[in-house]
């Protein structure tokens, strides 16, 4: 990424109770340069665990103690939730077709209007949620080797092969879903069977996320820095540059993919090679999502959100 890359403190209007009560913030003054730069939030107590959005005036941030925060392209405010349990993961099929899941098989969906609670069917914690339409959504369970799948109707629990958790999903069609887990497993769905495609028994590594620009370009990234890279025939290990843990990542395209983790890490790749980016922050980033590769954001330790846009 070309320029020095800063930081600008964006505060926010927050009155306590717990983690959020009341939250508004909106930018002191409008981007007045093409210079691309993470602009950083103050702390709030909650740490938010994920971020999505339908559009730059859509973007929804969950978190710690049921918190959901909205973004309207200028100001955040708090949701009515409806629970207290953490929620770890938020995606959408539409402004109108929300889906956050968090702690004890909670699941919540948002119509437009407010977010309704989903019977599960399990008490499992649930993690990352990815879709390819709004009659195939999968979310990640944090139990034996299992993935929730929503039909339109109903969820259902599909068994895997595996007998330990599952921290990520992502795919690119309903019959082409990744999900990965600990000694750099990958897993695939062909929408008939979940399958391991790839894994080391004899590995330390545990994968934490996964994303691709298409079925032969595709990341993967997880504890001390690993990541891996397929090309729709063999995945390959990459030099990230860093030995902390990688918890996320998104992308634009295949030139422009952002890695996020431990200690305020963000990495920016350009198609050639994997460069540490200035966040402005040591907190843990948990979650990433941008419209386009001019308006990202990212959240995590102490409800931190960070964004990448103009000065």
């Amino acid at each position: 990424m070309k320029g020095i890359l800063g930081a600008v403190l964006i505060l926010f209007c927050v009155s306590w109770t717990g983690c959020f009560q009341d939250i508004t913030s909106s930018e002191s003054s409008p981007p007045t340069s093409t210079n691309l730069i993470w602009q950083v939030s103050q702390p709030q107590r909650c740490d938010l665990k994920d971020i999505w959005g339908s559009s730059a005036n859509d973007v929804f941030a969950v978190g710690d103690n049921g918190t959901i925060l909205h973004h309207d392209g200028r100001e955040w405010t708090l949701m009515e939730s409806g629970t207290t349990e953490t929620l770890i993961g938020v995606w959408g099929n539409s402004a109108i077709d929300v889906f956050a899941a968090g702690y004890n098989g909670t699941i919540l969906h948002y119509n437009g209007a407010s977010w309704t609670n989903m019977k599960s069917g399990t008490l499992s914690h649930l993690g990352e949620i990815w879709g390819s339409s709004a009659k195939d959504v999968f979310i990640t369970v944090w139990g034996p080797g299992t993935i929730l799948h929503y039909d339109g109707e109903v969820w259902e629990i599909m068994k895997t092969e595996l007998d330990r958790p599952l921290y990520n999903v992502w795919g690119t069609s309903s019959t082409d879903v990744y999900a990965v887990w600990r000694y750099g497993t990958v897993l695939h769905y062909d929408s008939q069977e979940w399958s391991t495609i790839t894994a080391d028994e004899d590995s330390i590594n545990i994968l934490y996320a996964i994303w691709g620009s298409s079925l032969t370009d595709i990341f993967a990234a997880g504890l001390f820095g690993i990541i891996k890279h397929f090309d729709g025939e063999k995945w390959v290990d990459m030099q990230s540059g860093t030995t902390t843990n990688i918890v996320d990542i998104w992308g634009n395209s295949p030139n422009d993919v952002f890695a996020i983790g431990n200690n305020g890490t963000i990495l920016h790749y350009d198609g050639k090679k994997w460069v540490n980016m200035n966040s402005g922050t040591t907190n843990h980033i948990y979650g990433i999502w941008g419209s386009s590769a001019t308006d990202v954001f990212a959240v995590g330790e102490d409800g931190i959100i960070l964004h990448y846009t103009s000065n």
